[in-house]
């Protein structure tokens, strides 16, 4: 099998899944998923295909096919680079990839490395991103250790190559993008649980393993990890970009729910950020800079994740409502009437519809609630009555709720696969995926706002929001290839950024920065917190190798 029928298998396998409504990822998290205690042995993903194997005879050859032409290298601050409302092309310099810096990295690397471009162009565009950048990265080196990666950042370094980490590439804002070229880091086969303390309730992992996979690891001990962004997405990339999910409400965020993590820094050193103890007041929190920083100061190799118990009951319920104010309305009423939600979840009228097309329901196709509760069976009961009673209290209809696993799951499934179910409605159509998130008691505010801006606009546009904490997404179906298109759909976001802005709100509550939110940072932190950022990522990378071109705005300079 050689390198271009195998990427071209994947992007057929993965417009099949679309067509599904069904979430994907790449290939090397399907074929390679294990779960030992002990992560020392994994396969190499490319040495059953000696055409992804890069001789180092041949390492000058390729990377001068890899390089542009009148490439330079990348700039640490560049005050004129401010882009655009409607420019969806990240800009960036290239710098040529030396044959030294190949031969390198294939002598750590071996099989686990290629300079294909198919399989180069799918690390340099996120799946579910509108995002693109004039460049792709130069190599793709997948590895399999710590101490492979810390190598591998070490050769970067000295040669001032750019890095881009890979995990499970669901991230919407432009994270994965490489602009400036250079190598990229697929973390796939560093998906090992290296300890599980069943007493203290904490696991060790390693970046690459997906959240489901661990899940799937802890049921049997009655365990679980509680933060659920989109299937697919990664623990090191979960930590990456600071995301939630649903359960936030409940449990809190990816800061909260880290107690330490290794990482790699931009010359090769490795950092263990602190102890298993569930708090400590030891020196700076380095594990929570890392968090959220998308990869621009280092690299994560290892976390110790905070683990919940299984609930030992739980109720799922739903509620219809004639506005999408109400809806929001109920949502602040419920967390002030101090009731222990877990999840609160709001759908519009069109998100319910594009879920009945793709699952062939029936659901009324008006402004949803989903409500879970949990605790005892008496617990969870109690406080579905109190909900039932909020909802009555404010123009909601047809509650119900379902007690049986399968109805459940069912319930959360359709939900989960909600970004998909919109994708379909539009055929053809890029969607812009963005997510604010205010103080709750703005959020019925917000959402009424938005939403009549949104069906005042040509497009199919549907609203999915994490009610119970104040945050809530916009899915825009527009053509990309029509510019009045892109720019109406930049509009709108702007629109909802700045709307959320005005209200003491954040221009993202859980997708992160990287390209696509950077213009809203200095209106949001302004300038100075900007500026302090600047400072702690020049210390730390003095070289602007990790992951350049994201989360601070080019145009600040110290």
């Amino acid at each position: 099998m050689t390198i271009p029928s195998f990427s071209a298998r994947l992007r057929s396998s993965f417009k099949s899944l679309l067509t599904r409504h069904r979430p994907t990822r790449p290939p090397h998290h399907h074929s390679l998923i294990s779960l030992p205690l002990a992560a020392d042995h994994r396969s190499a993903p490319f040495s059953r295909f000696s055409p992804f194997a890069v001789p180092l005879s041949l390492a000058s050859a390729f990377a001068a096919a890899a390089a542009s032409e009148g490439a330079s290298d990348s700039s640490f601050c560049d005050a004129g680079d401010r882009r655009g409302p409607a420019e969806f092309m990240v800009k960036g310099s290239h710098k040529k990839v030396p044959a030294e810096l190949v031969d390198e990295l294939t002598a750590i690397c071996g099989d686990n490395l290629t300079m294909d471009f198919e399989e180069r162009s799918f690390h340099g565009k996120p799946q579910n991103s509108f995002h693109k950048a004039v460049n792709i990265p130069d190599i793709v080196v997948f590895p399999r250790s710590e101490e492979e990666v810390s190598l591998i950042v070490k050769s970067c370094n000295k040669h001032k190559i750019p890095i881009v980490p890979y995990g499970g590439a669901t991230s919407i804002e432009g994270h994965t993008l490489a602009p400036h070229g250079g190598v990229c880091i697929d973390m796939s086969q560093m998906k090992g649980i290296k300890a599980l303390h069943i007493e203290d309730m904490d696991v060790v992992v390693e970046p690459g393993i997906g959240w489901m996979e661990l899940n799937e690891y802890l049921e049997p001990y009655g365990l679980f990890f509680p933060l659920d962004p989109g299937p697919g997405a990664t623990i090191g990339g979960m930590c990456a970009t600071r995301c939630s999910g649903s359960l936030a409400v409940r449990y809190g965020t990816m800061r909260d729910n880290v107690i330490n993590l290794k990482a790699v820094l931009a010359n090769g050193d490795i950092v263990k950020t602190g102890s298993r103890a569930r708090k400590s007041a030891a020196g700076y929190d380095l594990t929570r800079l890392l968090i959220g920083s998308e990869g621009t100061l280092g690299l994560i190799t290892e976390v110790t994740l905070r683990l919940q118990k299984i609930p030992q009951y739980s109720v799922v319920a739903m509620c219809n409502f004639p506005s999408i104010k109400d809806a929001a309305d109920v949502a602040i009423a419920t967390m002030l009437s101090g009731v222990q939600v877990s999840r609160v979840e709001l759908l519009d009228e069109v998100q319910v519809r594009a879920i009945n097309i793709a699952n062939g329901k029936t659901l009324p196709e008006v402004p949803t609630l989903l409500f879970e509760f949990i605790g005892t069976e008496a617990y969870s009961r109690e406080q579905t009555v109190l909900v039932q009673n909020i909802v009555a209290d404010h123009n909601g209809s047809d509650f119900v709720f379902e007690e049986e696993p399968k109805a459940k799951k069912e319930l959360w499934k359709i939900r989960k696969e909600a970004l998909w179910a919109s994708l379909a409605m539009a055929p053809g159509y890029e969607a812009m995926i963005t997510d604010v998130c205010v103080p709750l008691s703005r959020l019925a505010e917000l959402i009424s706002r938005s939403k009549a801006e949104l069906d005042a606009s040509p497009f199919i546009c549907t609203v999915i929001a994490h009610a119970g904490d104040g945050n809530f997404h916009t899915v825009i179906l527009f053509d990309p290839s029509n510019e009045d298109h892109r720019q109406e759909a930049e509009r709108l976001c702007k629109f909802m950024v700045l709307a959320a802005l005005s209200m003491g709100g954040t221009c993202t509550g859980e997708h992160g920065v990287g390209t696509g939110k950077m213009k809203y940072l200095e209106e949001e932190l302004g300038l100075e917190a900007l500026k302090t950022m600047k400072k702690i990522k020049q210390a730390l990378d003095p070289n602007n190798i990790m992951n350049p071109g994201k989360l601070i705005p080019p145009h600040v300079c110290l």
